[in-house]
């Protein structure tokens, strides 16, 4: 019995268990009864390239056997009004995955991604501008969440010619929606382990509008007494941005400031073909390219097939997500940054010549 004992000792001693063996098996998402019925969701491919980026989200949805089915919706940026079986779509639904919608510039009908924002009151939107590994930026440890407020601001579409010659646009801020959106970004640094929470604004002139966003954001902050709060004139923010963008974490924005600074903050971290993002509300939420630049496209990259699908991929991530589907989003999130990082299939964008479909295609194999 001793020799057996020593003997065993022996063994144990020459190969000791590793101090991790206990935590090898995988933590899994434990689901409710019914999370893994299938979900439908309003697609809507859009103006320009979004045919092109959809289109490739629903091949590969398809290829890894996602729980999902789209309901698909024509709507043109050029229309009056977003129709309202799309509306009831969206409603019923409560998910919408959408390609950039064209708004006209200086005249025609007003935006219709406004129009889906005010109806459902999707009042938050959410770009994650994070270094890609496999894209080289002139910045490195870029990881800033923008959330901006969605339905006020100098979106309101307050816009009047009081004499010829004279045109008065009215900006609206209100504390309801001012602290609304704090409390999001907050709740959301809570949740995501994040540190710090950014106010921009430019109280420093718009006193009372501004004042009033930044008065709503420091009561929200009260609460959160792990997290760092603090505060950046909007023209700073850009130049600290350009200059020192891993110095942020989270930025809570108005409307009109979170636009440039997503679009800002997604070129500093690797070009806004590859953020993704999304836009919620408490009842709804509309999944699209993360950063507005270039989620249209123009002709030519029409023509040749050659849109960037990696943004619109990664916001179906997010989605996924929001779905309660972690380990698709997990698979499908991996593939494409796979992908990325091997460094054989991009679009010119990102320093390749690939077609839409070659990217496509790279991205199912990787997921087998």
């Amino acid at each position: 019995m001793a020799r057996r004992s020593v003997s065993m000792l022996s063994r144990l001693l020459a190969n000791p268990p590793s101090p991790f063996t206990a935590l090898s098996r995988s933590i899994t998402y434990m689901p409710r009864p019914g999370d893994g019925a299938p979900r439908t969701v309003t697609l809507i491919p859009g103006d320009g390239i979004g045919p092109l980026v959809t289109g490739a989200v629903e091949q590969v949805m398809e290829a890894m056997h996602a729980p999902v089915h789209f309901e698909r919706y024509e709507v043109l940026g050029h229309m009056r009004k977003v129709p309202e079986e799309v509306i009831e779509s969206v409603k019923r639904n409560k998910v919408c995955l959408k390609g950039g919608l064209a708004t006209p510039v200086g005249g025609g009908v007003s935006s219709l991604n406004m129009q889906l924002r005010k109806e459902l009151d999707i009042f938050a939107s959410l770009v994650n501008c994070i270094n890609v590994p496999g894209l080289v930026t002139r910045h490195e440890n870029v990881d800033i969440v923008v959330i901006r407020e969605n339905t006020e601001g100098e979106y309101s579409g307050l816009e009047h010619e009081v004499v010829p010659g004279v045109v008065e646009s009215l900006k609206v801020i209100t504390k309801f929606c001012s602290e609304r959106i704090a409390r999001y970004a907050f709740e959301y640094a809570y949740l995501n382990n994040r540190k710090k929470v950014t106010a921009v604004h430019k109280a420093n002139i718009m006193k009372l509008a501004d004042g009033l966003f930044l008065e709503s954001c420091r009561e929200v902050a009260k609460h959160y007494p792990g997290i760092t709060y603090n505060e950046i004139i909007v023209d700073n923010c850009c130049m600290q941005l350009v200059a020192k963008p891993e110095q942020f974490d989270v930025m809570v924005t108005p409307n009109l400031y979170g636009n440039l600074v997503a679009n800002t903050a997604a070129g500093i971290a690797g070009g806004t073909g590859v953020m993704p993002g999304g836009n919620v509300g408490a009842e709804h939420a509309i999944f699209e390219q993360g950063a507005s630049a270039g989620n249209v496209g123009n002709d030519k990259i029409v023509e040749q097939k050659k849109a960037n699908p990696v943004a619109l991929l990664l916001s179906s991530a997010m989605m996924l997500r929001h779905l309660r589907f972690p380990t698709f989003a997990d698979r499908l999130e991996t593939a494409v940054k796979q992908v990325i990082q091997e460094g054989k299939y991009r679009t010119k964008d990102l320093g390749g010549d690939c077609t839409t479909q070659e990217v496509v295609d790279a991205v199912i194999a990787a997921l087998e």
